[in-house]
């Protein structure tokens, strides 16, 4: 029993010493630089950050100082203080500090979800905001959480309201409602309606995303059409104001041309460093940010495609936009998102290089690569012919015409799609789907995407994107992801981020054969390979250049891209009409992107040397019988078959396309009867060629011609 006694103080002793470190450390982490809320809206003032090109050229400052103008909450429209309550703290005035059933919510919808729901008070996000940094790290949550519950204490519950609504930020240099209704709209915040009041109240949460300035306005729209929802749902307003609120069109105030060069290209950069920094980083922490924009070359592009898209107004084209790389390094020389960012009208401020469009035509050489990887080549026989898929995908070629058997090169330089479908069916939608996005393609995650369609464009994808794919064919099979930023430095000197592409694994990733890479782009640069849709000098050839390009022009003609490149640029080109009503007399797939693209491209490529081709190892010639003789009256000549020469990768199985069959014919025209066929028709031997996709064409009927539309 004593023996016990005497262990009882050292064990008081351990829990005291422990409580007292346990003290020591939560003041040393946590209380010892714990800032007062008694100096909300005192912070120290910020720095700006500005944004380069790569030759050191100021684009952008995005402005350290606040712009901010306080105002009492008496002077703050009703309805603009309910939407905010609505959208970012319903309960506002039912809680304390911190709201346990918000947290609770949030944590059910992380864990039953996975869907990442905030937490957060209005009163948190005050002090967050205003006395804290934008870290994520336990001590900061906690440091948040006990200054918020002595700002409750301190402050009534209006005040805090007051304090929030005026140093929050709001976008841009605007911090507080004041500030921010001047910014966007030109007019005092007790002027704004309530569909004014309802986008002003979206926007804290992510200014950069939801701005009607930056590069995603239709987020800031769909974020008013929230807001306004939540307030009808709390009884805030009538349906019939959140209609007429929701029909209200928002005139926005411009921002000052002279203030900004390259505004898509800031905005998309600002947008790409406040995802991976954070909102107050990026525009209050004295970043300088060099890019791989080069302004002169940006300048050129910018004034290209305003001038070509006004040569296309007859044919009811608005807007264009254009993107120039360096495939090997990913370094972005230039973005043109519209014609005009200032061309509030036509909605210049989209930036259509980072915007969902059918690429069109533009997409086959991803679906023939496929192929090419599978073992076929560029003699690769297709039969050019009326056809059904099913019972109702019937595709049609963009000249309206049929021209019989053709090659691999011939059907992809001619941008001939009933081949270019024959091809993904025997390939697999969802292999063309993996190769896409293995090469850059980020947008073919839609189960809609599985159809045989997907060859022909009939799924979104980005300018960015398509820029990143078509780099892996100027890399020959390798990918390197686009780089707009090449440095940035903090405001004490530290360097956060740089890009040395020396250095970064040269060539990147290896995601399709450097052969089959190889095949592709020497198709893609063989102007005799698209002369019967292109003719000898279309926009198409740069003269003394070996440069591969592919056009793209949607069914619906929506959209039409051009696209090329060689081993040092990359310039993809588009135009069409932001709110997709379909251009007219465009009848040629180089009528629109292409004479912008062979600007661009000529520019890039003045006073350089073409550059040498080398055939990559295990890339072969081989013969294929393709029956070229149909194209000859003399029905010997069709039968003797001669072969194509061309390429294909070594290792893969040759295939046989040519025989004698006993087949079917229509005594009438002397070629295959149609299926189902009984009346006038007798059996012969004759000499056929069956494509990849089984489909059958009579290489020694005496006048051939391609066989009529299945009946499905």
């Amino acid at each position: 029993m004593p023996k016990i006694m005497k262990k009882r103080p050292r064990i008081r002793y351990v829990i005291v010493s422990l409580l007292i470190v346990s003290i020591a450390l939560f003041y040393y982490y946590i209380l010892k630089d714990l800032p007062s809320p008694t100096k909300l809206g005192s912070t120290n003032f910020p720095q700006s950050s500005q944004i380069y090109d790569r030759n050191g050229v100021l684009l952008y400052t995005i402005y350290g100082n606040r712009n901010q103008i306080f105002i009492p909450l008496s002077k703050i429209p009703k309805q603009l203080q309910q939407a905010t309550l609505s959208i970012e703290d319903k309960n506002f005035y039912n809680h304390g500090a911190i709201d346990i059933r918000a947290i609770l919510r949030s944590l059910v919808s992380i864990i039953t979800h996975n869907e990442l729901q905030g937490g957060s008070t209005l009163t948190q996000q005050l002090v967050k905001n205003s006395l804290l940094t934008p870290e994520r790290t336990i001590p900061r949550k906690i440091k948040e959480v006990i200054l918020s519950f002595a700002t409750e204490i301190i402050y009534p519950k209006d005040k805090i309201l007051e304090m929030y609504l005026n140093q929050s930020p709001y976008g841009g240099t605007a911090w507080g409602v004041e500030a921010a209704s001047e910014m966007y709209f030109g007019k005092h915040v007790y002027e704004l309606d309530l569909a004014e009041s309802a986008m002003l109240a979206g926007l804290p949460n992510s200014p950069t995303s939801y701005s009607p300035f930056g590069a995603h306005p239709d987020l800031g729209r769909q974020r008013q059409l929230e807001v306004l929802s939540q307030m009808l749902q709390q009884n805030y307003i009538t349906k019939s104001q959140y209609n007429a609120a929701a029909a209200e069109q928002l005139h926005f105030q411009s921002l000052a041309r002279n203030d900004i060069k390259a505004p898509h290209w800031v905005f998309y950069i600002k947008d790409l460093l406040t995802k991976k920094y954070g909102q107050l980083l990026v525009e209050q922490g004295g970043l300088k940010i060099t890019t791989s924009l080069d302004l002169n070359l940006q300048n050129y592009a910018q004034a290209t495609v305003a001038a070509e898209v006004e040569k296309l107004a007859g044919y009811h084209v608005s807007n264009g936009a254009a993107l120039i790389t360096q495939p090997n390094t990913g370094e972005i020389l230039a973005m043109v998102g519209s014609k005009d960012y200032f061309d509030t009208a036509d909605d210049g401020n989209v930036n259509v290089t980072i915007s969902l469009r059918q690429p069109g035509s533009s997409i086959k050489p991803v679906n023939y690569v496929v192929g090419i990887m599978n073992g076929y080549g560029a003699n690769t026989p297709f039969i050019d012919q009326p056809i059904c898929f099913g019972v109702t995908y019937c595709p049609h070629n963009y000249d309206g015409k049929f021209h019989g058997v053709v090659t691999m090169r011939q059907a992809l330089g001619n941008s001939f799609n009933i081949p270019a479908v024959k091809m993904l069916k025997v390939n697999g939608p969802a292999a063309m789907i993996s190769t896409a996005t293995a090469m850059g393609i980020s947008t073919f995650n839609n189960p809609n995407c599985y159809v045989l369609s997907l060859t022909l464009g009939s799924c979104d994808v980005t300018m960015v994107d398509m820029a990143t794919a078509f780099g892996v064919f100027a890399n020959g099979g390798y990918r390197v992801d686009l780089h707009p930023i090449l440095k940035i430095v903090d405001k004490d000197g530290k360097v956060l981020e740089e890009y040395q592409p020396s250095d970064s694994g040269f060539f990147g990733q290896k995601v399709i054969s450097p052969g089959a890479a190889f095949i592709i782009s020497d198709i893609l640069a063989d102007n005799n390979a698209r002369l019967l849709e292109f003719g000898p000098s279309s926009s198409l050839r740069v003269v003394g250049q070996h440069v591969s390009v592919k056009t793209g022009t949607t069914n619906d003609f929506r959209d039409n891209w051009t696209i090329g490149y060689t081993p040092s640029y990359l310039v993809a080109t588009w135009v069409g009409n932001d709110d997709n009503t379909p251009m007219e007399g465009l009848v040629s797939g180089i009528t629109g992107a292409a004479p912008m693209w062979h600007d661009l491209m000529t520019h890039m490529l003045e006073n350089k040397l073409p550059e040498s081709t080398v055939i990559p190892s295990g890339v072969i010639k081989r013969g294929v019988c393709v029956g070229a003789g149909q194209l000859s009256s003399d029905p010997n000549a069709a039968s003797k078959c001669p072969e194509s020469y061309d390429y294909t990768l070594s290792g893969t199985p040759q295939h046989s396309y040519v025989s004698q069959q006993k087949v079917f014919i229509d005594t009438t025209t002397n070629d295959l009867a149609k299926p189902g066929q009984t009346a006038n028709v007798g059996q012969k031997d004759e000499t056929i060629l069956t494509d990849p996709s089984g489909d059958k064409y009579c290489l020694s009927c005496p006048h051939p011609s391609p066989s009529p539309t299945p009946t499905p």
